[in-house]
């Protein structure tokens, strides 16, 4: 038998030569001076030579242990897997992420796509991406998640350990990992702050204020544009980042209108695959002087609003960012425009109800508390003329002096 002290004073001799151990483990020295262990058996009356691995990379006691897994599967017939190879044909975490992703996004919006992609590269490839899945522990995933815990973003540390499980899942189900320690790590997280209504400004003055203060408050020009778009259309914010200048009809025309797909709004799953539930967004003189300005700083790309990466959207917290910079943290979130928007053209025109729940994208039943597709078309036209007035006026009212 081998002794640490012989395998290390192994040296490199005119020919290859073997140094044996036991029950056909031995060590290959090359010409080289390369030493690779070796496991030599038979199986099924034929001779097989299994390569463990190298040294010192695989100490001689190592190497043992693997004689005894390999032995132990050849006694029931069973032809051992090269260690080598098998870690060989492992991938990073990163590597497993990205496949999951690939396989996944097909059933996404781009954006959401594009947000959940961003949200790894930013936050969980540098502490773990380089690492095989087998080789991170939960501690490692909690630490990661305490680092976005620790800069307030408490939602976007739960939504990244559902991820990150996600990612573990898939890697098991491709033999990548054989444990999922991003399960138990839900328990270790801080607890998910009570759901409230999102705060709104519920007045066209406190309105206006806010956007003045945007346009004194640091940030990406590009930004400030996005957000007072947000405010002129009333939209949801992810049809706001996901927004393309082919879908901006008529822009120099005397009817501009942003026709956001289906697949953006907030609808059931069969209803977002069908153009005839586009939502019509008539566009006042306002909002096209700033797809002008977008236009101008922009960067030639498909994207009205691009992030810093260009081919991506704006990140999903940069108009709320925005918000707390001029000091309304607490007071309004991107989302809120819609409230606002509602409550002060509600009281300013209380006739006009139905048209601006059609503004906002609320589906209008029918009295038996379905939507048909012809009556939604039906309405979506007769009503474009009648939105366009709403619009023009509540960008009157908020771009006033």
């Amino acid at each position: 038998m081998l002794s640490n002290a012989a395998v290390k004073a192994a040296r490199p001799r005119s020919r290859a030569y073997k140094m044996f151990d036991e029950r056909g483990l031995h060590l290959h020295v090359a010409t080289s001076g390369r030493a690779t262990w070796r496991l030599k058996y038979r199986l099924a009356g034929a001779e097989q030579l299994l390569t463990i691995g190298s040294f010192p990379e695989i100490s001689l006691n190592a190497a043992r242990g693997h004689l005894e897994v390999a032995r132990e599967q050849i006694a029931r017939g069973i032809k051992p897997p090269s260690p080598a190879a098998t870690a060989a044909a492992l991938m990073t975490f990163e590597q497993v992420a990205r496949s999951w992703h690939a396989r996944r996004q097909s059933g996404w919006t781009e954006t959401h796509a594009a947000d959940v992609l961003a949200s790894l590269e930013r936050d969980v490839f540098a502490p773990i991406g380089a690492f095989p899945c087998d080789e991170i522990s939960a501690s490692g995933v909690r630490e990661l998640l305490e680092v976005v815990e620790a800069r307030g973003r408490i939602e976007t540390a739960r939504r990244l350990r559902q991820r990150i499980e996600a990612i573990f899942a898939f890697a098991i189900s491709h033999d990548q990992a054989t444990a999922n320690p991003a399960k138990p790590v839900a328990a270790a997280l801080a607890a998910a702050p009570r759901r409230r209504r999102q705060p709104a400004l519920l007045t066209i003055v406190d309105a206006r204020a806010l956007l003045a203060a945007c346009d004194r408050a640091a940030g990406r020009p590009i930004v400030r544009l996005a957000s007072r778009f947000l405010a002129l259309t009333a939209v949801r914010l992810d049809a706001l980042r996901g927004a393309r200048w082919a879908e901006i009809e008529d822009l120099d025309g005397p009817a501009p209108v942003w026709r956001v797909p289906a697949a953006r709004m907030k609808l059931a799953r069969v209803k977002k695959a069908d153009a005839a539930f586009d939502h019509l967004v008539p566009l006042a003189p306002a909002a096209v002087e700033i797809l002008r300005g977008a236009r101008a700083i922009g960067n030639g790309g498909e994207l009205i609003f691009p992030g810093a990466r260009g081919d991506l959207p704006f990140a999903e917290g940069a108009i709320g960012d925005l918000y707390d910079r001029a000091g309304y943290a607490g007071r309004h979130v991107p989302h809120g425009w819609r409230a606002t928007f509602s409550t002060v053209m509600n009281e300013a025109l209380p006739a006009e109800r139905d048209v601006i729940d059609r503004a906002l994208g609320h589906t209008l039943k029918r009295d038996d508390g379905r939507e048909a597709k012809v009556e939604a078309a039906y309405n979506r036209s007769e009503q474009l003329e009648r939105r366009r007035a709403v619009l023009d006026r509540w960008a009157q009212d908020l771009c006033a002096a």
